[in-house]
């Protein structure tokens, strides 16, 4: 067993070794870094030197972590982690605050909650800006490299480094142009139907199509769109059928009538997620509550 140099140690090298893990790549982790793929590979060399493993091998064209690698990568986050709780600074004051806050959302939960949040902001905290990303199916990758510092989503990655907080219910409806169709009046009307549904930009689909596929159920689905915004133009003024959140019908589904689904399926809940990093971080508390917040009154 290797005794560990401590002294080729540092939070820029555990900071190095991290994001070469996340990114698969010395080059892909120079960029990230802002540094020259050179300053990254000799830190590595220290690194090696330090904890007496390869810690990266090449395969193929690329390069592959080492089993030491894969189970030092979470003790090091902590590690980080902790030394960036040490600096969390002074009181957070929300009218002085000056940063960019990046919050990954579909566009069903972007139009429902982030803009009254913005509307909150704008009034005691005008100097933090808001960037809204795409969640998809979100993974816990998503917070643990820092593509985001929320999440907004009824789908909880099973992480034990991941917190969530309930914002809101909803429930699926039946959504669909009155003037060109009634609503299906039987599950074997709704099946027969053709559909507008949802299929992500990364290949996910929606839950609903796995509860209707583990009941045996199958839909006609004549069109897919990447997100709930590319479902009205194909709904008006067609006998198409979209199954959605219920409270679409105040934004993005607005003027289209609704009946309920045909079929069990139980109503959801959008959380709030975030990484455990930003727990006690005052800005990031003090955002968490301010969406909850906005929750609540749509809630309410």
């Amino acid at each position: 067993m290797n005794t560990i140099d401590t002294f080729n140690l540092d939070v820029r090298a555990l900071t190095v070794f991290v994001t070469v893990l996340d990114t698969g790549s010395v080059s892909a982790a120079a960029v990230k870094l802002g540094v020259s793929q050179s300053a990254v590979s000799h830190t590595l060399d220290r690194l090696r030197l330090a904890l007496g493993d390869n810690l990266f091998v090449k395969s193929g064209r690329g390069i592959a972590p080492t089993r030491y690698a894969v189970q030092t990568g979470p003790h090091v986050r902590q590690i980080l982690d902790e030394l960036r709780a040490l600096s969390a600074g002074p009181p957070f004051v929300p009218a002085k605050a000056e940063f960019t806050v990046t919050i990954a959302a579909n566009d069903y939960q972007r139009d429902l909650l982030l803009p009254p949040l913005m509307s909150v902001l704008r009034e005691t905290a005008p100097g933090i800006r808001l960037n809204v990303i795409p969640s998809g199916i979100p993974s816990a990758g998503m917070l643990r490299k820092e593509l985001c510092d929320l999440i907004i989503s009824p789908h909880a990655p099973d992480a034990s480094d991941i917190l969530q907080r309930r914002l809101l219910d909803d429930r699926m409806v039946v959504f669909f142009d009155p003037e060109q169709r009634d609503a299906p009046a039987t599950l074997a009307d709704y099946l027969r139907s053709q559909h507008v549904d949802i299929l992500f930009s990364a290949g996910e689909r929606t839950a609903l199509e796995g509860s209707l596929a583990a009941q045996g159920l199958t839909r006609d689905i004549a069109i897919t769109v990447s997100n709930f915004s590319g479902m009205p133009g194909f709904l008006k003024r067609s006998k198409l059928l979209a199954t959605a959140p219920a409270r679409m019908s105040d934004h993005l589904l607005k003027g289209f009538a609704t009946a309920p689904v045909p079929f069990v399926y139980k109503p959801f809940t959008l959380l709030m997620l975030w990484h455990q990093r930003h727990q006690d971080d005052p800005a990031h508390r003090w955002l968490r509550q301010a969406l909850a917040s906005v929750a609540e009154t749509l809630d309410g």
